[in-house]
């Protein structure tokens, strides 16, 4: 290296010292100026000397090039989201589940650290040096944001000190100071621009722009808070100790970070952020909460989306008093009818809120609230709007009672209540266009009508494209229509033309699970098939009729009355008929009959078939599958890998199967050839 380029590296060190310094540590030990002035002689030995520039250098932290999209990113290791706790009893209770799974009485000790309002994000260092930025997505996914988390000066592009691992996952929030965001407004508010409602808001758009030097004017700033994942050196043994060498890093982690011994320490670091929060130079919704000893994180686990070790206490939910003018009533893609209230619009918690949910009727007679009252409105969580309360000292004399509709908005089927359920339905099924896309789904899946390609993004494709708007329209499709959609050629449309046609030959228990009945699963729907014969049977049963099935309750009951009830619910199921649609009376047969009655469990793992295939071989054979094992239990199949279910069946004495015995059962039955 000659003097000239030892120069220019030294350089580079001073300058990102210096940055540490100041956005890392609030800290400065020179004027601006002569930063300046470091950062000028900086950039002439560059422009001089192009072949020397380095990815670590401070002038490269803005790239010259807008992206046209962000590339996704695989997590190596998940992005999980953390459990909510709102009180201290929450508190608690999360205290006291991980003593008792680590069957210990004495105290635990936690690290704490104020939950920033902002975007999760991970950061990869190889060999010390920043090669990737990526944000959370959906825990399993991220998008690539390197060129624009670079331009964040408390981002290190290099991590200073030794013991640094090969590869390390860094894991924070990208947030914007309230002092920032402030200036951030002004600046728009005084050309005339549109402003951000809040902090996390405005961060969230400036790390997304696609031009990174947009996102280099916005004052962002970074606090890191995990490890990801790491290869090629050793970590400290707890959170504290690792917090500690990420600053040693160069890394900026939260002032306001403890360690704290259990529920007292918990509660009263809590109360003393609480005090502070609307002090601090930044916002923050709540305190997380992490078991500090990485040994101890390891024994507790995780659990589906989430660590055991670690939870995230929120603070209480803002409120303010508004009107509510109107409620509309929403159609979920499941059918579910939802009140939402049109509500005066309001500021609360950083947003304006001019809608609410009211979630159901029952929360509705509840609360007693009617149109024309005032009412109090919070962001539960900080995140969903809700009416939590009507003030009835303020009820006008119109106030008008909120009445569930009888016909669903969308479709005019009408709108079902069973007697203990809270949410109210629409009928219409298929026929509704809120549910139209999830009832396809459902109606094309392996378990129902089978048509095999006939995936997602075909359906949406259709849909989108106005060519279906039921299910009996799906035996309609031409060729030429197919082969018309984008990335549809003519050989993948005949393919699915021919499984359509293979589909139409099925059986009366598929066909009626297909039209996605409420509650009416495979069981039950091959209940009905064997009890009742026909679908003109079934279509004009009476609820008393339907009782008289061990499988069938007062609610499957209801609602395959109301399905049938509906006109055009009826008029599908014909034309699905006329298209086609048929099936074997094998509902008859001794096969079906055979296990007629029974009650069988299928646990562990079936190497020679997937478990859902052997479930199949048994309601062929008119067994009811059940998920769990009880005294009416009959049989149980137990394959490799078969844990508390075994062990159940074993303590109540009921008959088990090996997948060798199950197997040598089912070639009896003429069902298997091995």
């Amino acid at each position: 290296m000659t003097k000239s380029q030892q120069h220019y590296q030294e350089l580079i060190d001073k300058i990102t010292q210096l940055d540490y310094e100041y956005y890392v540590k609030n800290e400065s030990s020179v004027p601006d100026a002569q930063y300046d002035r470091y950062m000028a002689e900086l950039r002439d030995i560059e422009s001089e000397n192009p072949d020397w520039v380095s990815p670590s250098s401070p002038s490269q932290r803005v790239a010259g090039q807008a992206e046209s999209a962000f590339k996704s990113v695989p997590h190596k290791v998940p992005m999980l989201s953390l459990d909510n706790a709102f009180n201290d009893d929450d508190m608690a209770s999360f205290v006291k589940r991980l003593q008792d799974r680590l069957n210990i009485s004495e105290s635990i000790d936690f690290a704490c650290e104020p939950k920033l309002d902002g975007i999760a994000v991970s950061l990869l260092y190889e060999k010390g040096k920043l090669v990737r930025g990526a944000t959370r997505g959906d825990g399993t996914t991220g998008e690539d944001i390197t060129a624009n988390v670079r331009t964040i000066r408390s981002i290190p592009l290099a991590l200073k000190g030794d013991r640094i691992p090969d590869v390390l996952e860094v894991r924070g929030e990208i947030y914007m100071p309230k002092k920032g965001f402030e200036q951030l407004n002004e600046a728009a508010r005084q050309k005339g621009e549109k402003t951000f409602v809040n902090p996390r808001n405005a961060a969230s758009g400036s790390l997304r722009q696609l031009d990174p030097r947009l996102t280099a004017k916005r004052p962002l700033e970074m606090c890191c808070y995990s490890v990801g994942f790491f290869e090629g050196g050793e970590l400290p043994s707890n959170q504290a100790e690792l917090m500690a060498q990420f600053g040693r890093w160069g890394l900026k982690i939260n002032d306001e970070m403890a360690v704290v011994s259990g529920v007292s320490g918990i509660n009263a670091y809590f109360e003393s952020l609480e005090q502070k929060r609307n002090a601090l130079p930044y916002d923050i919704d709540g305190i997380v909460f992490k078991v500090n000893e990485f040994s101890l994180q390891q024994r507790l686990g995780f659990v589906s989306r989430a660590p055991r070790w670690a939870i995230a206490r929120k603070f209480p939910a803002q409120e303010e008093m508004t009107q509510l003018i109107d409620v509309e009533f929403q159609v979920g893609r499941t059918g579910a009818i939802t009140p939402v209230a049109r509500l005066k619009p309001v500021f609360v918690g950083g947003v304006t809120v001019s809608n609410a949910t009211l979630h159901n009727m029952d929360e509705v007679e509840r609360l007693d609230v009617r149109i024309g009252d005032t009412v109090i409105i919070r962001r539960a969580g900080d995140v969903i709007p809700q009416v939590v309360q009507a003030v009835l000292a303020e009820r006008p004399s119109n106030a008008s009672v909120i009445h569930l509709p009888t016909e669903c908005p969308i479709c005019d089927s009408a709108i079902e209540r069973v007697e203990g359920e809270a949410v109210a339905r629409c009928t219409g099924g298929l026929f509704c266009g809120a549910q139209r896309r999830e009832g396809l789904k459902h109606f094309v899946s392996r378990k129902a009508m089978d048509i095999d390609g006939f995936g997602e993004k075909l359906i949406d494709a259709l849909l989108a494209t106005q060519k279906i708007h039921a299910a009996s329209d799906l035996y309609e499709l031409t060729l030429e229509t197919l082969s018309s959609l984008e990335r549809m050629g003519e050989k993948s449309a005949q393919n699915v033309l021919n499984a359509l046609e293979a589909s139409k030959n099925t059986t009366l228990a598929k066909f009626l699970f297909a039209l996605g009945i409420r509650e009416v699963g495979e069981t039950t729907a091959r209940n009905l098939a064997t009890n009742f014969k026909t679908i003109e049977a079934i279509m004009s049963a009476t609820t008393e009729q339907l009782l008289e099935l061990d499988d069938v309750g007062p609610k499957v009951a209801a609602h395959v009355v109301n399905y049938f009830a509906e006109e055009q619910n009826r008029m599908e199921v014909a034309r699905l008929i006329a298209l086609g649609v048929h099936w074997d009376d094998i509902e008859d047969s001794e096969e079906s009959a055979l296990l007629d009655g029974q009650t069988w469990v299928v646990t562990g793992k079936i190497s020679a078939m997937s478990r859902d295939e052997a479930k199949d071989y048994l309601i062929r054979l008119g067994a009811k599958v059940a998920g769990s094992v009880s005294a009416k239990t009959t049989q149980v199949v137990a394959g490799p890998g078969a844990g508390s279910k075994l062990k159940k069946a074993t303590e109540l004495d009921i008959p088990i199967m090996d997948e060798e015995q199950f197997l040598t059962w089912l070639t009896e039955q003429g069902l298997w050839q091995s």
